[in-house]
């Protein structure tokens, strides 16, 4: 149980919260304009009218964003003049996470956060209007403007290629002659499949925007001869995922739907998949991480699904998930937690006796 909090700390936890979209935007500006580059380049402090004199920005513009970051904790400063990083700035700077994370809200879903009342309420993404005119994000990945494509794209992959390697083994730990990559994006994990294992076979199952993508990709790699592209809706209930697949893999793809829509995504794997077919989904379980920054990202990533995504998806406990599963005719027959250096758990999938 927390502790009670006093009425002086909980009316400041409140003022966090509504100044909060001003001091996220004062250390992108710390960042982008090299103020705390700078200070990070001088670990034993440096003065405010040093960094004024060395930095193309005015004196106040500097105090005023040195006053901000002081607030969050981003910089220490003394009564000399000097300020320090601390931790907290080192890891905005130098944390690959931390920066995926800042770049993707600040580009993909700052402006459109404003519609989220909006996109509750109309169970659709209103804010998605900031960056184009689709009904989905999904519509739109390979034609997004900069540096919103670039933003999103890190921050997918960030999520899912450190799961990579020991997700190949599990996958590969059966003779497996093709898989169907169900969402298979831009192409990163069937390549790797084909890295890992030069005979196996793969058809990559998404909409017709984005195997575009993946057909460049693939050719680039001189993989087309074992790379085949169908195109499919899957929210479209008529059109179905082909049989003949060893594997059926789907890699961070049932938390972009709805509780409803994963069932019959499922169930459409499941009129596709034979007794022997191993089903793998790969997720990161938002109630299944061992560090509470992880947890904190994956509920926030769920506001992303409804303002900007599709407006009715969101990340998924592991509980969740299994029911749905099973929901679908499916059981669930070997749970990975947290594989390899990643945020992921795999279920590996069989459908019911």
């Amino acid at each position: 149980m927390k502790k009670e909090i006093s009425a002086i700390d909980a009316k400041y936890e409140a003022q966090k919260i509504a100044f909060g979209p001003m001091y996220f935007q004062s250390v992108i500006a710390l960042r982008d304009l090299g103020i705390l580059e700078f200070i990070n380049n001088n670990r034993k402090g440096v003065s405010i009218s040093t960094i004024i004199e060395k930095l193309d920005v005015s004196e106040y513009g500097v105090e005023l964003l040195i006053e901000a970051a002081e607030i969050l904790g981003v910089v220490e400063c003394f009564g000399d003049g000097m300020v320090k990083i601390t931790k907290v700035g080192f890891f905005l700077l130098k944390d690959e996470m931390t920066k995926v994370n800042v770049n993707f809200m600040n580009d993909v879903c700052y402006l459109g956060a404003k519609a989220m009342t909006d996109s509750i309420r109309n169970g659709k993404p209103e804010g998605l209007k900031v960056l184009g005119d689709w009904p989905t994000i999904y519509e739109g990945l390979s034609i997004l403007p900069e540096p919103a494509k670039k933003s999103w794209f890190d921050f997918d992959h960030y999520y899912s290629d450190g799961a990579f390697p020991s997700a190949l083994k599990i996958v590969f730990s059966k003779k497996t002659g093709t898989i169907f990559d169900i969402g298979g994006n831009t192409g990163k994990w069937s390549f790797a499949c084909c890295a890992y294992d030069p005979d196996v076979k793969i058809k990559i199952l998404d909409l017709p925007v984005q195997l575009n993508v993946a057909k460049q990709n693939a050719a680039e790699k001189g993989l087309t001869d074992r790379i085949e592209f169908y195109p499919i809706n899957l929210l479209d209930t008529e059109q179905k995922i082909p049989q003949g697949a060893d594997v059926i893999w789907m890699s961070q793809f049932l938390d972009c739907f709805s509780k409803e829509e994963i069932v019959c995504i499922l169930k459409n794997a499941y009129q596709a998949a034979s007794a022997e077919t191993r089903l793998f989904i790969l997720e990161p379980f938002f109630n299944n991480q061992n560090y509470p920054a992880a947890h904190f990202s994956l509920v926030a990533t769920s506001l992303y699904f409804t303002i900007m995504a599709n407006g009715n998806s969101k990340m998924y406990s592991i509980d969740v998930m299994k029911s749905l599963v099973d929901e679908a005719g499916f059981e669930v027959i070997e749970t990975y937690p947290l594989i390899g250096d990643s945020y992921h758990t795999i279920l590996e999938c069989r459908k019911k006796a």
